[in-house]
């Protein structure tokens, strides 16, 4: 399983000299699997760049999961480009519990006057296949959900394939509780001993006194999680739109003093545009 980012900023993609070790596109993850089956988790700005490869490749069947209902998931769907190709397939998943119903969601990023082209007159062959909250299969990887604990109803993945674990939680407050949301315990249940953890890590401690009940975590919450759940590399995601490449990485060297002086052997990073991780 190789796990590659396409974007992993969040609210709102953003460019600049201070955004370029980071990248500003908003959140988009491929997961390339060992029977050549593609996964994509999230549709932001960083699907585009991913959807122009994928067009020129030999890979025809595309399997979309979305996390929730944001337009920071979603806002790159109609600029991908294996939508406006004959002989592709894309399957979407998505949570039963959103809003709406998954083609009603997608819909809306290509609806007039917002965009020219319907979802109705895309080339490519489309399914929308809720899955609720259980178990099942995408070819040769198992995988499992949770409830995110969010502003509005969504999803998180446990992808797993050949004894490898790949855990992807964004738009997740750790340390409160929404009503379509679990406790801190579950989800320290839920990425126990993965081998690679994606987790919201948007807001200082500082921060987190105004925004506490926007669906978002502190990144300390998140490296507890992490220490907890016995992860072997934590990946910092979703970053403030506000934070600069070296706010970002005066946020990694805090939480590598915290690990190192734990005693801990977890890894940490921060996710960039281009991260890519073989499991």
């Amino acid at each position: 399983m190789i796990v590659r980012c396409w974007g992993s900023r969040g609210s709102i993609a953003v460019s600049g000299r201070e955004y370029v070790r980071y990248g500003g596109d908003t959140s988009c993850v491929e997961v390339q699997t060992g029977s050549g089956e593609v996964i994509i988790l999230d549709a932001g700005t960083g699907i585009r760049a991913l959807g122009k490869r994928l067009a020129a490749g030999k890979a025809r069947r595309i399997n979309l999961l979305l996390t929730h209902a944001h337009w920071d998931h979603l806002s790159g769907f109609p600029f991908f480009k294996p939508l406006y190709r004959k002989g592709f397939e894309i399957r979407i998943y998505g949570p039963e519990p959103t809003q709406h119903s998954l083609r009603r969601i997608i819909s809306k990023t290509m609806s007039a006057p917002n965009f020219p082209v319907d979802l109705a007159d895309i080339s490519a062959r489309m399914e929308f296949l809720g899955m609720g909250h259980r178990n099942y299969s995408i070819a040769s990887v198992r995988v499992t959900t949770a409830p995110l604990s969010h502003t509005n109803p969504g999803v998180g993945y446990r992808l797993e394939e050949d004894g490898k674990s790949f855990v992807f939680l964004t738009d997740n407050e750790l340390r409160h509780r929404h009503r379509s949301g679990l406790d801190y315990a579950d989800y320290a249940r839920f990425a126990a001993g993965a081998d690679l953890l994606f987790h919201d890590a948007e807001f200082t401690r500082k921060e987190y006194r105004v925004t506490k009940g926007w669906g978002h975590s502190a990144y300390l919450d998140t490296l507890g999680l992490a220490m907890d759940a016995g992860v072997r590399t934590l990946g910092l995601f979703h970053h403030n739109q506000e934070r600069t490449d070296r706010g970002v990485e005066r946020i990694v060297d805090e939480c590598r003093g915290i690990i190192e002086r734990n005693g801990s052997r977890l890894k940490c990073f921060a996710v960039a545009t281009g991260t890519r991780v073989r499991l």
